[in-house]
């Protein structure tokens, strides 16, 4: 059997968690199971990573709990991390002995775009980050 046939409507999962220093995992395991039930387990593991990294700055930084998204197209999926805290995160250079500081670079560097969008005035006060990955030619629908 091959890949599910990936849809021409957006099929979207979602997950809410507290902002709890266990979240990042929780997360991880969401993204994957989306991914791997999609038919691209090839792409699972650099979005459980972006995922981590994003969920790892809202318990960090962020304000309330953590609302993912998760949402599958027939030529792209996109992670949407959602909190409530009104900051923008902003990459940093960080120095060789740090360990932390290049959660933004690698979800830069392993997606095929992502950005950052505040909330709506109707929506409340909190931000999106978000990453997407391009569903790759073989795993797109041909045309009948």
């Amino acid at each position: 059997m091959g890949a599910p046939a990936h849809p021409e409507h957006p099929h979207r999962y979602t997950l809410s968690a507290p902002a709890l220093p266990t979240s990042p995992r929780l997360c991880r395991d969401f993204v994957r199971g989306v991914f791997a039930a999609s038919g691209l387990s090839q792409l699972a593991d650099a979005a459980a990573i972006c995922t981590s990294e994003l969920v790892t700055n809202v318990h960090r930084h962020g304000k309330g709990d953590v609302r993912m998204a998760a949402t599958v197209q027939h030529d792209r999926v996109r992670v949407t991390v959602h909190d409530d805290s009104p900051e923008l995160p902003s990459p940093r250079r960080a120095a060789t002995e740090e360990t932390n500081g290049r959660g933004l670079f690698l979800v830069t560097a392993l997606s095929d775009v992502c950005g950052m969008t505040p909330d709506e005035p109707t929506e409340g006060t909190g931000k999106a980050v978000w990453f997407e990955f391009n569903v790759p030619p073989t795993h797109t629908k041909s045309p009948a």
